[in-house]
């Protein structure tokens, strides 16, 4: 067709098509865009939440196109470097609105365990590290990261640094 370029780019194995069109009557407005604030990131992930419930072939492209602007942007907005693993853990159960019984089902784990997790009693797994990521779409590394935990023998201690001290410290 006279007047129409296209331009293809290749991202994260997806080929994105654009056209140029040199008449202003063929360009149409964009259903989505990039992400340029919070806002915007939120309606997406609510809009791509019920396209994922729906689910289709037919539907299958904006699905693809709203979880890689979503992707982009929570790899250039990542917050997740400032916090522990616990605590990401638990912002990342109020966002999805999850109680830490709907955890049982997540990562496989009994309720005594994820108690401990999340109270700081018992660290991570490799396994439930790789769940917690597939489930909440978060790197790995995001999860593996060291963090103090709360044992019997340092529980009555209130400084941090003091939690890796032998046990002998008991007797104090």
């Amino acid at each position: 067709m006279p007047g129409i370029q296209n331009f293809t780019m290749k991202e994260n194995n997806m080929r994105l098509v654009f056209i140029k069109c040199n008449k202003r009557e063929n360009m149409k407005t964009l259903k989505y865009t990039v992400i340029r604030d919070l806002k915007q990131y939120i309606e997406y992930c609510d809009t791509l939440e019920k396209l994922i419930l729906r689910d289709g072939n037919e539907i299958k492209d904006e699905i693809d196109l709203l979880t890689l602007l979503i992707e982009t942007w929570d790899s250039e907005h990542n917050t997740f470097n400032d916090s522990d693993p616990v605590e990401l853990i638990k912002t990342l159960m109020e966002n999805h609105d999850l109680q830490a019984k709907d955890l049982v089902d997540i990562i496989d784990l009994s309720k005594g365990t994820i108690s401990k997790i999340l109270n700081y009693h018992k660290g991570l797994s490799k396994e439930t590290i790789r769940k917690l990521s597939d489930y909440f779409k978060v790197s790995q590394e995001a999860f593996n990261r060291p963090y103090k935990l709360i044992t019997e023998v340092n529980r009555h201690l209130h400084n941090a640094s003091l939690m890796k001290t032998s046990k002998n410290m008991m007797e104090v």
